[in-house]
C-alpha cells in the first residue's frame, strides 16, 4: 500500500487474552508488523477508517454488530483489506460459510504456530486462506451440492424449540413457564444443546441459528 513498508494488522476479539495472544504470536512471526486492537465491532469501524490497514483479524461473536454487518462495512469502506476470521467455531461446519459472507480465510483459535504463520502469509500475499479441513469441506460442497450436514440435525424438536427462545433472549424461568417444564430441566436442555452444537454463549448460538436460517 503505497510506501508503507511495515504490515498493519488490526486484531479485534473482545478477550483480552486472545487479543494479547495472538498478538504476541504474530510479533514472533512479523517483529515489525504494526498491531492495533479492539474489543467490538464498534471500534473495529472506527479504526477501518482511520488507519490504513492490510489485514483484519476478527473474532465473531463481539459487542455492537454482527460479523456479516462488519464484513460489509469492511466491503464498501475498505474493499482492499483483507479478512480473516479467528474463531472457535467448527471450521468444517463455519469455516465455508464466513467465507461465502467475504472473507478471506478462517482460522481456529485452536491453531498452531506453525498454522497461524501460514495463515498470515496466505492472507498478505494473496488475500486467501483455506485449511485443508475447509478444502475438503469445500470439496465435498462441490461433488454434492450440499455443505457439510447442519449441526441442527442432531437435536430433537424440543432441543430446537429451547434454543430459539434463548437465541430471544428469554430468561430459562420464562421458558420453563412457556413451555411447563421446570427450570432445571430447561438448564440441562441448554447444556446439552451447548455441547451438541460445540459453542459457549448465547451470541454463538444466535449466530449460528443465522447462518443455518434456523
Amino acid at each position: 500500500m503505497g510506501s508503507k513498508t511495515n504490515v498493519h494488522i488490526a486484531v479485534a476479539d473482545d478477550h483480552g487474552i486472545v487479543r494479547m495472544g495472538l498478538i504476541q504470536t504474530i510479533k514472533r512471526l512479523m517483529p515489525d508488523a504494526v498491531i492495533f486492537e479492539v474489543e467490538d465491532y464498534k471500534s473495529l469501524y472506527k479504526l477501518i477508517l482511520k488507519e490504513e490497514l492490510d489485514l483484519a483479524i476478527m473474532d465473531v461473536n463481539m459487542p455492537n454488530g454482527t460479523v456479516q454487518e462488519a464484513i460489509d462495512y469492511i466491503k464498501i469502506h475498505r474493499p482492499e483489506l483483507k479478512i480473516l476470521i479467528f474463531s472457535s467455531q467448527d471450521e468444517e461446519l463455519y469455516g465455508i460459510r464466513y467465507l461465502k459472507m467475504g472473507a478471506g480465510g478462517y482460522l481456529s483459535k485452536q491453531s498452531s504456530t506453525e498454522v497461524i504463520e501460514t495463515a498470515l502469509t496466505a492472507m498478505l500475499s494473496k488475500g486467501r486462506y483455506v485449511s485443508d479441513s475447509v478444502k475438503e469441506a469445500i470439496f465435498l460442497e462441490s461433488l454434492n451440492g450440499t455443505a457439510k450436514n447442519s449441526p441442527f440435525e442432531a437435536l430433537s424438536d424440543r432441543e430446537l424449540q429451547i434454543a430459539n427462545k434463548l437465541a430471544e433472549g428469554l430468561p430459562l424461568k420464562e421458558i420453563s413457564n412457556q413451555l411447563n417444564l421446570h427450570s432445571s430441566t430447561i438448564s440441562t436442555y441448554k447444556n446439552r444443546l451447548f455441547e451438541k452444537l460445540k459453542i459457549r454463549s448465547i451470541p454463538e448460538l444466535v449466530e449460528i441459528l443465522r447462518l443455518y436460517n434456523q
